[in-house]
């Protein structure tokens, strides 16, 4: 008698459902659009009102995808020391010099917390995956869902919790990285990043001073200018600044960008404790003090075939970059270049004098660090970095000759490089002789020519 209860209970379940769905499609098909509205809205408050859960989105990009959100990549990072005691499908993460393995949950996977007696999932999800020709990017998304008898404890408690934990996870866990822009076609491939990066691993380091530069490095934004001869060490002293405050670096190319809209969203992304670095400032764009003269003649002349260059250039994605030196500047202390905060802005040059003063005046470029030929002081610690000596009898020769000619750090570092470990510390100071005697006779040989080109110069 049960089981045809049961049966008969199951028919009349399903007979409802069917009749149901026939009404509601006949609805659907012969109702006015305001009705269904007005319909469908109803249903949803309705079913709202049974469903006691809360839906919280957090999603990965703020606005129109001009910032990533913190907040998001605080909930990754604190998700994922739960995620691999939970979840059944996980993505593997492991950078040089971490500590551990770090487990993050895949897409649509759900993992559960709890939080003073309150239990609470998430979920991550993504809109829109696979659509290669959508103009917009992915817009992953975490979904947090509670009761609601919760709501305070969350809002007031549970959030700001999540949020110190996963900054905590975050510094723990950060690896420098070294960031570049390329050459980038924003229609063959749209959803590009603005920046790609790898593992920032040079072994330049700070050895001394370390607690004075570290108490320096807080949440602040400089400009420091790097002049001297190639060889001098500009690149090495940058690699060692984010050493030593454990910055990441992004290495700006200006002629891979188009205008200086670009160049503002690049600033955009640029994460805090940063080091911005533009290499060979004299050799980017027109940014010399020396402008550029036409007459309006060849102007007019040229205007109408440059303009169908231009429109050509830009419909493939391979135009000459726009940048300006207004667009520069207001990208080192402009409005914009107050988005963020803990970055450091340097400039390196190997002809200070080239550069439009307005680029490098005191208060924009706050530093002016000229780092110039290898003194017999700097000799001496590239020796004992080398050869581990402190003192030989060859020093006084090349103090000598370090006083007549000029050479760079790295011509000394490269002579005193060691071809084979039997290689004795006499023959890699003799080379350094060596290297310098050629240097000074280089030297005189480019003097003696100058003055013989002077003097037969007609009067």
């Amino acid at each position: 008698m049960a089981a045809i209860t049961m049966a008969e209970m199951w028919t009349t379940v399903g007979s409802t459902i069917a009749s149901f769905m026939f009404v509601w499609t006949i609805i659907r098909q012969y109702c006015p659009y305001e009705v269904r509205q007005l319909l469908e809205k109803s249903m949803h408050r309705l079913m709202s009102f049974f469903n006691p859960y809360i839906h919280v989105s957090i999603h990965e990009f703020m606005g129109t995808r001009l910032n990533c959100s913190e907040a998001y990549a605080a909930v990754e990072a604190y998700l994922s020391t739960n995620s691999a005691k939970s979840a059944k499908r996980l993505k593997l993460e492991m950078e040089k010099d971490s500590k551990k393995i770090v487990l993050t949950m895949d897409e649509y996977e759900k993992v559960t917390d709890e939080f003073q007696g309150a239990e609470i999932s998430w979920v991550c999800a993504n809109p829109n995956p696979g659509k290669w020709n959508n103009s917009q990017p992915e817009r992953r998304y975490y979904n947090l869902t509670f009761h609601k008898r919760y709501r305070e404890m969350i809002a007031e408690s549970y959030l700001e919790h999540v949020m110190k934990k996963g900054k905590e996870i975050r510094v723990k866990n950060r690896q420098r990285k070294l960031y570049t822009n390329g050459a980038r076609d924003k229609y063959a491939y749209p959803r590009q990043p603005m920046w790609s990066n790898v593992p920032f691993e040079h072994p330049a380091r700070f050895e001394s001073s370390k607690d004075f530069y570290a108490r320096i490095g807080k949440a602040w934004k400089r400009g420091y200018l790097l002049y001297g001869p190639p060889g001098t060490g500009k690149s090495t002293m940058i690699a060692a600044m984010a050493n030593l405050l454990n910055y990441d670096v992004y290495d700006l190319e200006l002629t891979a960008v188009k205008d200086n809209t670009e160049l503002k969203k690049l600033l955009i992304e640029i994460t805090g404790k940063s080091i911005i670095v533009i290499e060979d400032i004299d050799c980017s764009l027109d940014l010399t003090g020396h402008r550029k003269k036409k007459t309006e003649k060849e102007t007019e002349d040229k205007n109408e075939e440059e303009n169908k260059e231009n429109n050509l250039k830009d419909r493939e994605g391979k135009g000459s970059s726009k940048v300006t030196l207004s667009g520069l500047l207001n990208f080192i202390d402009g409005l914009w270049s107050a988005c963020g905060g803990e970055r450091i802005i340097v400039f390196t040059t190997n002809y200070v004098e080239k550069l439009d003063p307005a680029l490098i005046r005191r208060g924009r470029m706050d530093k002016h660090i000229e780092l110039s030929y290898c003194s017999f002081e700097g000799f001496k610690v590239l020796a004992k970095n080398y050869l581990l000596v402190e003192t030989h009898p060859l020093f006084d020769t090349i103090d000598r000759l370090m006083e007549e000619t000029k050479i760079t750090p790295a011509d000394v570092a490269e002579a005193l490089m060691r071809k084979s470990p039997t290689e004795d510390v006499e023959k890699s100071l003799s080379k350094l002789i060596q290297a310098l005697g050629e240097v000074k006779k280089e030297a005189a040989t480019k003097k003696e020519e100058e003055e013989s080109r002077v003097k037969h110069q007609p009067q």
